[in-house]
């Protein structure tokens, strides 16, 4: 069974995650509170999500290339200062071409502070990189639990979204302080002269048929994180400010699921982890679906979130694992599956809720979980004559 070992740069680029999820999980939530300041309907609020996307596909695009000028380190750092610079417009901007385009600055580093990390992780951590991945998004999901929570209580104060969401500009240069303290640097990533050898080779089947997982699971989990409050306010019932953050239920959910599901990834093999987690999604979307009662809603989203815990972490380990030596460039490119996700189901799902409203729109999700198992299906199947032909162990002589 692989080890995990917890050394500084683990929990470094674990932090470095973290302060991420803190503005990603955050944003959700202050996407209809945008609305209603700035007026707008549902489908052009949620051009804020198509910003996430376009920049997602500018971070993708651009990691490999930074990755191979300038290595992994400095491009993760200057990605953290590129989120700090993202959150401060949207903390200070207020028409929406300002906002729109402060999202798309914050999402283009964000997105390579994700690569980044995970291809740290994956070369760090090697047969465990599958649970260094989960663990790492724990800590986002542990930092973005926050979030909503802190968003919450700062608009039922009555002192507004913006100085919670500025939080994130001190949460960044704490984790700089600690690296500077503890005097820890990230590993150098391969030379370019390798990294431009397997660039040059076409990715294969199975890397495609993650990314194209990872772009309908992140539908799932963007869709909940701009429009679950909606529907907690007009079918469960709740104020704006408690619809706010009882989406902290979903984070939290995915921080525990995580943090399990990072121990279970070193016995059990991703598909059939990933297709369970489905299922426990489908059963949390069930209850906050069907019942207009607010602690049951509330409730179905934390078990949402346990499922949706492990969605990304199984796709991307699958992928990079699949990416064999290609690991900044399957990670690059990973990035566009989530801003297919993050870029069309949001916009498609406002334009529903805006005839039918949001909480029939949101039977798409059902739909997106089962698309999402058909696929985890085909790539068992991809994978299983791997597993099936490697020859077994030499027996040792007597």
């Amino acid at each position: 069974m692989p080890r995990l070992i917890h050394d500084r740069i683990t929990w470094l680029t674990y932090a470095q995650l973290g302060v991420w999820g803190f503005f990603l999980y955050g944003f959700g939530p202050v996407v209809p509170l945008l609305r209603d300041e700035q007026g707008t309907s549902a489908a052009v609020a949620s051009l804020h999500s198509t910003s996430v996307a376009l920049g997602a596909l500018i971070g993708g695009y651009l990691f490999p290339l930074l990755t191979r000028r300038f290595d992994r380190g400095p491009v993760l750092w200057c990605s953290l200062a590129g989120i700090a610079v993202g959150a401060i417009g949207l903390t200070t901007l207020r028409p929406l071409p300002a906002t729109l385009a402060a999202v798309v600055v914050a999402a283009t580093f964000g997105t390579m502070v994700v690569c980044g990390v995970n291809t740290v992780l994956a070369d760090h951590h090697r047969s465990a990189a599958p649970a260094a991945i989960s663990e790492a998004n724990a800590a986002c999901a542990g930092l973005g639990v926050l979030a909503p929570l802190v968003i919450g209580l700062a608009v039922s104060a009555g002192i507004g979204w913006r100085p919670a969401l500025a939080v994130e500009v001190a949460l960044i240069a704490l984790v700089a302080l600690a690296a500077v303290t503890f005097r820890v640097r990230l590993p150098q990533a391969a030379s370019a002269a390798a990294a431009a050898e397997t660039g040059s080779r076409r990715l294969p089947r199975a890397y495609w048929l993650a990314w194209a997982l990872m772009s309908v699971t992140g539908s799932i989990e963007i869709c909940l994180s701009l429009w679950g409050a909606d529907v907690l306010r007009t079918h469960a019932g709740l104020s704006r400010g408690a619809a706010s953050a009882a989406l902290a239920a979903i984070v939290g959910g995915m921080f525990l699921g995580r943090l399990v599901g990072g121990r279970i990834a070193l016995r059990v093999a991703p598909v059939p982890l990933l297709l369970g987690a489905l299922s426990v999604s489908l059963l949390g979307f069930t209850l906050f679906w069907a019942f207009p009662v607010g602690w049951i809603a509330v409730a179905g989203l934390m078990i949402m979130g346990l499922g949706n815990a492990m969605h990304y972490p199984l796709g991307i380990s699958i992928a990079l694992a699949a990416a064999k030596g290609q690991a900044d460039r399957a990670a690059g490119y990973s990035s566009y599956a989530m801003a297919v996700g993050s870029g069309i189901a949001p916009v498609v799902l406002g334009w529903v809720a805006d005839g039918v409203g949001p909480h029939l729109a949101f039977l798409l999700l059902p739909v997106f979980i089962a698309v999402s198992a058909l696929l985890a299906l085909r790539l068992g199947r991809i994978l299983r004559p791997r597993v099936s032909a490697t020859p077994p162990p030499t027996p040792a002589p007597v």
